[in-house]
């Protein structure tokens, strides 16, 4: 099977996660689309293929030599993001020639190269988009269908040296708990790489320090017909407490190694209202420093309104560079592969996270590693084919390398 044809088959399954239900997988299509894929890695001829009660699904590809080659991985995620829906997709293939592409008529939607000027690269190459009424599915099923026609590849070419491989995909990756039930010692690699990246040459070590808030206020309700001196607006207290963190660090503002504090979701009353905010740094003391002005603007507005506020905050995850760097190897076998296989390696930080961040600080370091697609999480997600096909050579390739060297 093309991997082009195993992707439009991945996307055909509704996964999107959701952080409200409390269990692993989040949502039960997930699962359907784990054991879907379960079977197919048994059928390819994959070893030890197994799928836990929380949807971790991994498998191996055997040594085909006796040569002492470290065991590596290869890992990508089964989850959508929640923030558009991933039902009933519809992707279409298009030749692309330039300017726009209508996604949906009815609706107006339209993927242009004047709001994604990086469309122009993909002149002449076939891409793959959405109906626009739903996201593509890229993000991360893209780096699914590659890993596994990478496998069914190899699989089929028993001339290409190679050593024990191992893939793993995950659920929920896309609300931050991929890695909670990932069982490091089970998967049993030296290290791994996540097919998660996006434009063609993406690598990437670097990620940001994570944490979430969520602020708190009450407030005291009467009838504002005597409210003078008595009143408390709990949705003013609010608004007051965001205005006081810097506009300049916003992600409307923000970019490169630029952290930010982003408010995600508010709600208010009179009585009650909450703030929930993602705090981001590559810069562990910045970092931390953030997290330090949030707890300290909750103490002030406690002065001002006692008892008023309070606040929830935890870590999620960190930049995995502390982890990877010192194994520079990794990053230079990935690196090495992409060149040899005709794409330029473009090394940045990730302005995000990936599993492969938390993974790292379990035990298991975890570069990332592009899969090709662009805007994704919404209705103008692509994936120019080209680009799908060149991730698929590239662990192809990191596996040929590591046997030789």
């Amino acid at each position: 099977m093309t991997t082009v044809k195993r992707f439009l088959n991945y996307v055909s399954y509704d996964t999107e996660s959701n952080e409200e239900t409390g269990t692993t997988p989040s949502t039960p299509g997930q699962m359907v689309f784990a054991e879907a894929l379960a079977k197919e890695l048994e059928a390819l001829g994959l070893e030890e293929v197994t799928l836990d009660e929380n949807g971790y699904l991994m498998a191996t590809l055997p040594a085909n030599t006796d040569k002492e080659i470290p065991t590596i991985g290869f890992i990508a995620h089964m989850d959508t993001s929640p923030d558009m829906s991933g039902a009933q997709v519809q992707p279409r293939i298009v030749a692309y020639q330039g300017g726009d592409i209508v996604l949906s008529e009815a609706d107006g939607v339209v993927l242009s190269p004047k709001m994604f000027p990086e469309m122009s690269d993909y002149i002449g190459q076939d891409i793959i988009v959405t109906n626009g009424q739903t996201l593509l599915g890229a993000d991360d099923k893209a780096g699914i269908a590659a890993i596994v026609s990478a496998m069914e590849y190899l699989l089929a070419h028993p001339e290409v040296t190679h050593g024990k491989i191992r893939i793993a995909f995950t659920p929920d990756e896309e609300i931050g708990q991929g890695a909670d039930h990932f069982d490091v010692e089970k998967f049993g690699c030296a290290w791994a790489y996540t097919i998660d990246g996006g434009q063609i040459g993406e690598l990437e070590y670097e990620n940001f320090n994570a944490a979430a808030a969520k602020i708190t206020f009450k407030g005291l309700n009467v009838h504002p017909g005597t409210a003078k001196d008595k009143m408390i607006n709990a949705s003013l207290l609010a608004t007051e407490f965001a205005s006081w963190l810097p506009v300049t660090e916003r992600p409307e503002t923000t970019s490169g190694y630029e952290g930010f504090y982003h408010l995600t979701a508010m709600s208010g009353t009179v009585e009650e209202a909450s703030l929930s905010y993602i705090i981001r740094d590559h810069n562990r003391e910045l970092f931390e420093k953030k997290k330090e002005n949030i707890q300290q603007l909750v103490s002030r507005m406690n002065e001002k309104h006692p008892g008023s506020t309070s606040l929830e905050m935890r870590d999620q995850y960190y930049n995995m560079k502390e982890i990877v760097a010192p194994q520079q190897h990794i990053i230079d076998l990935a690196f090495e592969a992409m060149t040899a296989v005709g794409v330029k390696p473009i090394v940045k930080p990730i302005r995000g996270g990936t599993d492969g961040a938390r993974l790292s600080f379990m035990g298991l370091p975890c570069p990332n590693i592009f899969a090709g697609g662009h805007n994704f999480h919404g209705r103008y997600e692509y994936l120019p084919v080209p680009s799908l096909d060149k991730s698929r050579q590239t662990i192809q390739k990191i596996i040929e390398l590591l046997a030789q060297q």
